[in-house]
């Protein structure tokens, strides 16, 4: 292995499973804000401790790696074609190592290649610079907060907000939408890149690189100074709060950039980026391609003060129980729940994510499901003569299976659902009607989970690849919260409505 390799692929290590500093003083002065003993308070104190487990495991710090992507600034004459092949190299045998998760899937037949290497993958942007040294930089942004990205095309009508125009205040506007339509499935609380102007894609290009700016930067425009400084105020009013759960931070940071634009096109681009803000750069002498300095200050410069101390007592206003459950579970178990509840649960259970749920609607399930609990899980495995061991589990989006999970709920008796960010009113329908729940995981929390698993029972489908893959999990002390119960309740909806009606006092011009 070259030097410029090993240092990419240190480069990659870290980005995965080490948090920098700045972003870490932002999730610790999140929860100096919550109080401790709400369910917001209760899930960032997992994430401060899934930060220090991460680093202490040297393990992703999120199963969901996302689709790594550089930016490299060269020497005048560098040899981007070797620098380029040695960084696929790289990531291929981090991806081997368990540092990255296989993310690379045929787009067309659902293969996954295995190895993060494939048409597009990684994201390689090269860029000459009048210096010797060389620069890389790289984010792993996860699939979870990347589908929360969006772009607008001003002028347009907005939900709860009204007509946003071509000035300053209808990109106030956007903004503010952007923050209110990500809710808790980008994994919030979270940062927010912006770009406006541009193309449509050299508008989202822009506002993915204000996602590299350090989180306590200040913008050299007054007036997008300002703007930041106000999102920053307001965003964290509409009350969405860590994982949508409510609360009183919802956004982490704001970054925006300006290009100049068509005169018929004024394109607003937002980049979600959820709390796990895994983004790292090193500095590499251009001769010897050793690490000479790193972009960020190391996270292990700010402890997280985590601690597994036990959960304390509900906070007034919210009602919580803790109910210790085995699977596979009866519906008297279930109907038993309500909205949040924390469920300690124990026993098996089984991974299922968008192949195995399409899959299943056709096809019988290969073993029985009948009271069993469906995690939305992909997982980064590693294999060794042992057998299989779980490296990171946490949490992806459940909103993606919304289509087809009241149907699998019927067709096979499941009696629980563990996600994300909530499910639709298809699935709510189905939880009153056959005696199911659904459980709110902390997304990102992938080593707090994987410590919770104590056994790989087996697995089926390998063909979809390792994240779609059912694995069947031996699980004990795995904690999550009663967001949509059997009842017909769901603390999604109800947050979601109560968000909108607060986004609304937003609607009269600020900025002239």
């Amino acid at each position: 292995m070259s030097t410029f390799e090993q240092s990419v692929y240190r480069l990659i290590v870290e980005t995965s499973t080490n948090l920098p500093a700045d972003v870490r003083r932002a999730v610790a002065a999140a929860r100096e804000a919550e109080d401790q003993a709400t369910r917001a308070g209760l899930s960032l104190a997992t994430i401060a401790q899934n930060i220090e487990m991460a680093e202490c495991n040297v393990s992703p710090i999120c199963q969901d790696t996302g689709m790594p992507t550089f930016i490299v600034h060269t020497p005048v004459g560098a040899n981007q074609i070797v620098m380029k092949r040695e960084i696929r190299e790289a990531v291929a045998r981090a991806t081997k190592d368990g540092k990255l998760r296989t993310n690379s899937v045929d787009s067309l037949t659902g293969a996954n290649t295995g190895d993060n290497l494939g048409p597009g993958t990684p994201v390689i942007h090269f860029e000459q610079w009048e210096r010797d040294d060389i620069e890389v930089k790289l984010i792993l942004k996860g699939g979870g907060c990347e589908n929360k990205n969006i772009q607008y095309s001003l002028p347009c009508e907005l939900e709860g907000l009204g007509k946003a125009g071509r000035d300053l205040d209808g990109i106030r506007k956007c903004i503010l939408h952007a923050v209110y339509q990500a809710q808790g499935q980008g994994c919030s609380a979270g940062f927010i890149g912006v770009g406006i102007g541009g193309d449509r894609t050299s508008g989202y290009e822009l506002a993915k690189h204000q996602l590299f700016r350090p989180v306590d930067d200040v913008n050299p425009i007054p007036e997008l100074r300002k703007l930041e400084e106000y999102v920053m105020d307001k965003a964290n009013q509409l009350g969405i709060g860590t994982m949508g759960f409510g609360g009183n931070v919802t956004l982490l940071g704001c970054k925006i950039g300006v290009n100049n634009r068509l005169p018929a096109s004024f394109f607003v681009s937002v980049a979600y980026n959820c709390w796990a803000f895994r983004r790292q750069g090193v500095i590499l002498d251009g001769s010897t391609f050793e690490i000479k300095e790193w972009a960020y200050e190391g996270g292990s410069a700010v402890k997280m003060n985590a601690s597994a101390a036990e959960r304390p007592a509900a906070a007034s206003g919210e009602k919580r129980r803790e109910v210790v459950l085995r699977a596979p579970l009866s519906e008297e178990d279930v109907r038993q729940l309500r909205v949040g509840d924390v469920v300690i649960l124990n026993g098996e259970m089984h991974t299922g994510r968008d192949a195995l749920h399409k899959h299943l609607m056709d096809h019988d399930s290969p073993i029985d499901l009948n009271g069993g609990v469906i995690y939305h899980c992909g997982p980064v495995m590693l294999k060794d003569d042992e057998g299989w061991h779980v490296k990171a589990a946490g949490p992806t989006t459940s909103i993606r299976e919304e289509p087809y999970q009241g149907d699998i709920i019927r067709k096979f008796g499941i009696r629980a659902v563990i996600g994300k960010g909530g499910m639709g009113p298809k699935t709510l329908a189905a939880l009153k009607e056959h005696g199911a729940v659904y459980l709110n995981a902390v997304g990102g929390a992938a080593q707090y989970y994987a410590e919770c698993i104590k056994k790989v029972n087996g697995v089926d489908f390998m063909e979809f690849g390792i994240p779609e893959a059912m694995w069947h999990l031996q699980v004990e002390g795995f904690a999550a919260i009663v967001t949509m119960d059997a009842h017909g309740n769901s603390l999604h909806a109800d947050v979601e409505q109560d968000s909108k009606m607060k986004l609304a006092q937003f609607k009269d011009p600020v900025f002239a």
